[in-house]
């Protein structure tokens, strides 16, 4: 794989001089088209896929591989089966609102390489449900059709609210999502903990999560077979808050919890003051986040004594960080950032260490 890093290395320096958000789609823009093609989509699996990953069975579900990629890489589920083909166990598309959003305004999505960061502030832009929901159904078609011999991609929905809507009709932005994607998704994230949503992380507070939470997992129970709930929270909660969502998870039944999303911090950085103020508002992700993720894991393990399933997420680039966090606690890996600074190697190097 040496090969492949030293060649991602440079591509990266290419990639690096566009703007963040345009690298992004047009590096899977081109590997959509390169995957068009079968052979080099044959060589592309055989390459960045890991025969030998250990399978993992969690809350009920069955993943070839323990490392995913987490909400907001592929918000509109558009390039699942070249994710797939670089081996990702499972991905979870969106943030999805019942309602087409634009997001904010552009830039948004910017680097820290100094830091191995980027900080976000996209705003749950995204084609609306109905539309994310009818590519689900699509993709789901074609997975049947394979005859897979082997666990399937996991797919998870990541739902949220619309910028407009009231705090308090946000349960109603929750449900539609829910509904509209339940046949299509194996599970369910829901996000409060965005901190691009003006007003969304007030959700995040017992009341508010209770009556979102307790009304998706009464609608969920009333399925012939219910769907895996979780709910994704920031690293900047205090502990009475994590406290707070502890005894709740185990009240509401959740199946789990995504740990974490990314933080509004920008302590101990060494990218420059002005350049920060020059980046301005959004959620910091990456290696600055991993002690701190791994910090919240731990805690959330200990405190419930082990028994709520935990997805981990936050600065995880290599196999050892991702031990790092299955070590703390958590049954499952996701990784963003740790993506777009090692490169499409990256699943198959964890799932070596995994």
């Amino acid at each position: 794989m040496v090969f492949f890093w030293s060649m991602y290395s440079f591509l990266r320096r290419i990639l690096f001089w566009l703007p963040a958000e345009t690298a992004h789609y047009f590096s899977m823009n081109c590997l959509q088209l390169v995957s068009s093609i079968p052979f080099l989509r044959n060589w592309i699996s055989r390459k960045f896929s890991y025969s030998e990953a250990r399978p993992v069975q969690a809350f009920g579900l069955s993943f070839k591989n323990g490392v995913g990629l987490a909400a907001g890489f592929d918000k509109n589920a558009r390039y699942l089966r070249e994710l797939e083909l670089l081996g990702f166990g499972f991905i979870e598309i969106g943030t999805v609102t019942p309602k087409p959003q634009d997001g904010n305004e552009k830039p948004r999505l910017f680097r820290l390489p100094k830091d191995k960061a980027l900080i976000n502030r996209m705003g749950f832009n995204n084609e609306g449900v109905k539309v994310v929901a009818e590519r689900l159904k699509n993709w789901k078609l074609t997975q049947e059709s394979r005859n897979l011999r082997t666990p399937r991609l996991i797919i998870g929905g990541n739902i949220g609210k619309n910028k407009l809507t009231p705090n308090e009709d946000a349960w109603k932005d929750y449900e539609i999502c829910f509904r509209e994607l339940f046949n299509v998704v194996d599970y369910f994230v829901v996000n409060v903990s965005s901190p691009n949503t003006p007003g969304l992380r007030a959700l995040q507070e017992k009341d508010a999560l209770h009556k979102i939470l307790s009304h998706l997992q009464t609608i969920n129970q009333q399925q012939p077979h219910p769907k895996p709930l979780f709910l994704k929270i920031a690293p900047d909660l205090t502990l009475e808050q994590v406290n707070d969502v502890v005894d709740l998870a185990r009240e509401i039944h959740l199946d789990g919890l995504v740990v974490s999303n990314t933080t509004i911090s920008r302590e101990h950085l060494q990218t420059g003051q002005q350049e920060l103020d020059a980046i301005g508002a959004g959620g910091l992700s990456g290696a600055p986040l991993r002690q701190r993720a791994t910090e919240l894991v731990e805690y959330i393990s200990k405190q419930s004594n082990s028994e709520i399933p935990i997805i981990a997420s936050g600065g995880i680039f290599t196999g050892p960080e991702a031990r790092e966090k299955m070590d703390a606690g958590a049954c499952l890996v996701q990784v963003w950032t740790g993506f777009i600074y090692v490169g499409p190697t990256i699943a198959k190097d964890i799932c070596k260490s995994l």
